[in-house]
């Protein structure tokens, strides 16, 4: 039987993916920002795990489309997003 994880544990697993971005000077720092940005939304606790996921989300789509991103940061982060989608509310 799989495991299954809740919201604190998948958002736990997606900044550690980010961080790995955020932290990886190879990676540009307007994707840096980027990554950096949506770990501090998913760490709020002020909000619900479904709109901290979503908001998060939402901040990586303005970059994920970046012509600059090396293809391991792009995996990186396509696997948050679907970390993240699967968090809802």
């Amino acid at each position: 039987m799989a495991a299954s994880y809740g919201p604190e544990e998948r958002t736990t697993q997606a900044i550690m993916i980010l961080q790995r971005v955020a932290e990886d000077p190879g990676v540009p720092r307007n994707i840096r920002r980027a990554a950096s940005e949506a770990i501090k939304m998913l760490q709020r606790k002020d909000l619900s795990p479904g709109l901290r996921a979503a908001n998060a989300i939402s901040i990586l789509d303005e970059v994920i489309t970046d012509p600059n991103m090396p293809l391991f940061a792009r995996t990186a982060i396509l696997q948050a997003f679907s970390i993240l989608e699967q968090i809802k509310d």
